[in-house]
């Protein structure tokens, strides 16, 4: 059985670190043969914007563009239905490969057989 592994993105650039350390493992993950799932939420959100990830910089870590680019080559990336409504994202905004879901799909794909959820 072939694992999945779910990332959920909480920090945008309010927490540098944190949301790059979400997207750098998602990407190794997907690099890696993996099933990667990461979902945008709370001020990450803004990365599912075009130019958006190209904006943000960290000291010592990959190019998110970069990163973002390899999980949407081989993953899925969700944006949170509630947190792309607060920030009046609709599905013709985000870039081209990203949906915009609820908590009900991010349950499936977190409690699905062979699924790990991290949280960051």
């Amino acid at each position: 059985m072939a694992r999945t592994l779910v990332v959920k993105a909480t920090a945008g650039s309010d927490s540098p670190e944190r949301c790059a350390q979400a997207f750098t493992v998602a990407a190794t993950a997907v690099a890696s043969g993996v099933d990667v799932s990461l979902w945008l939420t709370g001020e990450s959100s803004w990365f599912a914007l075009p130019g958006r990830a190209e904006e943000f910089e960290l000291p010592h870590s990959a190019p998110l563009a970069e990163l973002l680019h390899v999980i949407l080559s081989s993953g899925r990336v969700t944006v949170c239905t509630q947190c792309a409504a607060r920030r009046e994202i609709g599905e013709a905004d985000v870039l081209s490969g990203v949906r915009i879901a609820g908590a009900a799909v991010f349950v499936e794909e977190a409690m699905a057989d062979g699924a790990q959820a991290l949280v960051y």
